[in-house]
């Protein structure tokens, strides 16, 4: 891998300022999930060595928190443009790193990079209010505050955006982060690091730390000093993390697990949903927590539709991320291959009807055939598991009262799709949906200036938007009492 900026790869944590070891040597190896190749070695720090990151943010707090708007929103922007100027190193990073096709890893990249200038921005809205007051001589108002040291705890599927969109509105808020990404992907989160470092942001602000996942989630989560914990990542993990944070009652934001229907109505354009289906689908090979894990078809056009699409789907190449026309890239790991692997026999033991694919690719290691499986029932695993995989599960519906019943039987309610040219219909379907984002005959709706996040066990606040602020500020009140009588 060459980069035009070699220190952008970064082998070490970033604890208040400086590029640390671990104080024992502990490291673990990162790998090209395409070859298995090992692309190098990271530091596991201890318990003491993170909670010295801690001790770093909250020492930086008091005075990023008292810097003014215009001089945090200038550093902020100063990254956002080092993300941009240096973007194709970034992309061959997380390229590298988590197999996903350079195109994709691209896009991200600009995605990424987006949410920056948009908090820095929007930090000006964080306005507070007047009270009528009820109090004789007094005036009542609120304002926004920033709540401290935050804990960014991030997933390895999008290892640059989720840390960004996270850091972001932390930091144009005012508060310090001590960031910890997934462990199989922590090149990206160090890359950024050293962006936010030539960017001017002072020692402290912005730490990056790796070590033992159970004892750093726990040490970042329950330690008195972090106010809020922000987290992306498994719906199981998250239910430990907001057990962990709630002895310290503190802000907690999660974005867990999804499994998204796609409800293709009577009269829906079949060529448009199918597009539409690919597209919900196989983004991120299907490593996605808004893939379209469900895809409910009207029986009026299900076999025409299971023909159209089965065709497109054999169609997708499969490769690593880093031939240009690769469009599936490798699963993360092997437990994710292994867990494919299961989820299609039980599905095709239980009567699923195989189109295309179902089983390893030709390519070997953690390669698998983008797959269709037809004429899903709810006994499945595909049906009831969030499915991060290029697995298509596809079943008939007869009513819309049959789609929703269908659509809301999950545990999740992160995202939905609809296609459908009826607006009476979609507004019916959308009124219904126990799913927090829905999309209509399209797939791209996630981005800076939206509030993302889910319903039921798919998570608890949003993230973008000016509802990204929500886990980073408090509100305070004022009551200030002029001359006369106090009560």
């Amino acid at each position: 891998m060459s980069l035009e900026h070699p220190l952008l790869f970064k082998s070490l944590c970033y604890v208040d300022g400086q590029w640390v070891h671990s104080r024992d040597g502990a490291s673990i190896a990162v790998q090209n999930p395409a070859n298995q190749a090992e692309i190098g070695h990271v530091p596991m720090l201890d318990r003491e060595q993170i909670s010295s990151a801690l001790e770093a943010a909250e020492r930086a707090f008091e005075a990023w928190r008292q810097s003014s708007l215009d001089e945090r929103a200038a550093i902020l922007r100063r990254w956002h443009e080092l993300i941009l100027r240096h973007q194709e190193d970034l992309a061959l990073i997380l390229c590298e790193e988590q197999g996903k096709p350079l195109a994709e890893a691209r896009g991200e990249i600009r995605y990424a990079a987006s949410f920056i200038p948009w908090f820095a921005e929007e930090a000006r809205r964080l306005y507070g209010r007047t009270i009528p007051s009820h109090i004789h001589d007094a005036e009542l108002s609120t304002r926004k505050v920033p709540v401290g040291v935050c804990a960014l705890l991030t997933p390895w599927n999008f290892p640059s955006a989720m840390i960004t969109r996270k850091a972001a509105a932390a930091l144009a808020a005012g508060c310090t982060v001590v960031v910890k990404p997934a462990h199989e992907t922590p090149y990206s989160a160090f890359a950024l690091a050293q962006l936010a470092d030539e960017a001017g942001l002072p020692p402290g602000v912005f730490n990056v730390v790796l070590g033992e996942p159970q004892m750093t989630m726990q040490t970042l989560v329950q330690d008195p000093r972090v106010r809020s914990v922000s987290f992306t990542g498994s719906t199981r993990v998250g239910r430990l993390i907001l057990a962990a944070a709630a002895s310290g009652v503190k802000n907690v934001a999660l974005e867990l697990g999804g499994n998204a229907p796609l409800i293709i109505c009577a009269d829906a354009d079949l060529e448009h949903a199918v597009q539409v289906a690919m597209d919900a689908k196989f983004q991120t090979s299907g490593q996605d927590c808004c893939a379209a894990n469900r895809i409910l078809v009207h029986r009026a056009l299900y076999e025409a539709f299971l023909a159209r699409f089965a065709r497109a789907v054999r169609e997708l190449r499969v490769g690593p991320g880093m031939d240009e026309r690769s469009q599936i890239g490798p699963l993360m790991h092997q437990a994710a291959f292994d867990a494919t692997a299961a989820r299609v026999a039980d599905a095709l033991d239980k009567g699923a009807r195989l189109l295309v694919g179902g089983e390893p690719h030709a390519l070997g290691g953690w390669f698998w055939q983008p797959t269709v499986l037809a004429d899903v029932t709810p006994t499945m695993r595909i049906y009831r598991e969030e499915n991060f995989a290029p697995i298509a599960g596809v079943l008939p519906f007869d009513s819309i009262d049959e789609a929703v019943a269908i659509a809301n039987d999950t545990e999740y309610g992160l995202a939905a799709y609809i296609c459908s040219n009826r607006l009476d219909e979609i507004h019916s379907l959308i009124r219904r949906l126990d799913h927090a984002m829905v999309a209509v005959n399209g797939t791209r709706f996630t981005g800076h200036p939206i509030p993302f996040g889910g319903m039921k066990a798919s998570g608890l606040g949003r993230e973008g938007g000016s509802e990204g602020f929500e886990p980073f500020v408090e509100t305070q009140y004022l009551c200030i009492h002029h001359q006369g009588q106090r009560y």
